[in-house]
């Protein structure tokens, strides 16, 4: 429908020229806007039809639309999780669909008004899409991410997930964010591009599972019987019978020790269940063994870490072995000026030689051997053996005076 314009006719006789463009121009650009809008109805009632046919299917494949079969109310969560991820899905699939119709539009209603101008249009279009491609990698990955997690129902509002950065309950699912409150009463905002797996209990079912120690030399067929009767008789009470999925389960002995045998009860429960049946199951057990006057070992041990634990271990510390016996050295006196032969030793008020022995002049004999001043005997040692006399010296000859002049 498009025709050529002529802009030096339509200054030379611009009436006839500017009728032509009233007449063909707008029209052909009208008839392009309509059927953008029209286009645009119909891929939005697509998307909503598949969008609920895989909400649907999901639902379906996870087993979660039996709980009014059992009188459970439905959670009012499930029904903003629903609404939630329709509208996230309608929301992101109505604009990416709009924004193609708004590009092949405008488009086509630059190509009408003037052919020449498609060329610089397209060199923009290429340099726009490049730039997005470079520079918003992330916010893309992110949208995407979001979109094939709530068309694949991997989570949902009140779901307790783990999505590795941050566990917790989910409390808002966008299609580039998601918010994850955690135990503590943190709120996480989680990227959905940096989502790499998604860890939900709360769709399903759950197990409860728990380990009880008894002792040893414990019957552990009666204990058995005992604790599988009280999880029966818990799950068969009209309070807790809505929200076991399955009868209780002794899974037997799960492991044996010298002070202990562990044994093992399962049940398997509804999702948002599991915590309080496991609460109770856990408190109805401990009534049992203490009416059987079963007493739970302590399986504690106390393990030493840092250097005590390092001194602990065999071959950290060296061998005790006895020290090997010493001699002790008799030590000796320095040796002293010889005195002259006949000269009495100097003896002070204590009658302490120069030596530091004591005893009077006439104590010892020619021979140097000390006597007993009362009897005259030579003195015995410490040990009570007697001393070795000692060995006189040798005078020496005198020199002759020929050598000392």
């Amino acid at each position: 429908m498009t025709t050529d314009w002529d802009w030096t006719a339509f200054w030379a006789d611009p009436w006839p020229q500017l009728g032509n463009f009233l007449v063909h121009k707008p029209l052909s650009v009208l008839i392009i806007v309509v059927v953008a809008v029209l286009l645009r109805l119909v891929a939005t009632f697509i998307i909503k039809r598949v969008v609920n046919q895989i909400v649907n299917g999901v639902k379906k494949k996870q087993n979660v639309t039996d709980t009014a079969a059992l009188g459970i109310a439905v959670s009012p969560l499930a029904a903003v999780r629903t609404v939630q991820r329709t509208r996230a899905i309608g929301s992101v699939l109505t604009n990416v669909v709009t924004a193609g119709i708004v590009i092949v539009a405008a488009i086509l209603v630059v190509n009408t008004l003037n052919e020449n101008a498609t060329a610089a249009f397209s060199l923009i279009t290429a340099a726009l899409g490049a730039g997005l491609g470079f520079g918003a990698q992330n916010i893309v990955k992110d949208v995407l991410n979001g979109l094939f997690m709530v068309i694949e129902d991997q989570l949902g509002v009140g779901d307790v997930v783990d999505l590795g950065p941050a566990t917790g309950v989910v409390e808002a699912v966008g299609i580039r964010v998601t918010q994850i409150r955690d135990v503590n009463g943190m709120l996480w905002y989680v990227r959905n591009g940096e989502i790499l797996r998604v860890g939900n209990v709360s769709q399903g079912w759950s197990r409860v599972i728990l380990d009880l120690a008894i002792p040893y030399e414990a019957d552990v067929p009666l204990v058995q019987e005992a604790l599988l009767d009280t999880a029966v008789h818990m799950q068969q009470e009209p309070k807790w019978k809505r929200l076991f999925l399955e009868k209780p389960e002794m899974w037997g002995i799960e492991s044996i020790s010298a002070e202990a045998v562990v044994l093992r009860l399962v049940a398997k429960t509804r999702p948002g269940s599991k915590e309080d049946v496991a609460r109770e199951l856990r408190l109805r057990l401990k009534r049992t063994l203490d009416e059987m006057d079963v007493r739970t070992p302590s399986l504690n041990a106390i393990t030493l870490s840092g250097m005590e634990g390092a001194a602990s271990i065999r071959g950290a510390n060296p061998p005790k072995t006895a020290p090997l016996p010493t001699q002790a050295t008799p030590t000796q006196k320095p040796a002293t000026a010889n005195p002259r032969r006949g000269a009495k030793p100097v003896v002070d008020a204590a009658g302490r030689d120069a030596d530091g022995e004591t005893g009077s002049a006439d104590s010892a004999d020619e021979t140097g051997a000390p006597r007993d001043t009362a009897s005259g005997t030579p003195a015995s040692g410490a040990s009570g053996a007697p001393t070795s006399p000692r060995i006189p010296r040798t005078p020496r000859a005198p020199r002759s005076p020929e050598k000392d002049d």
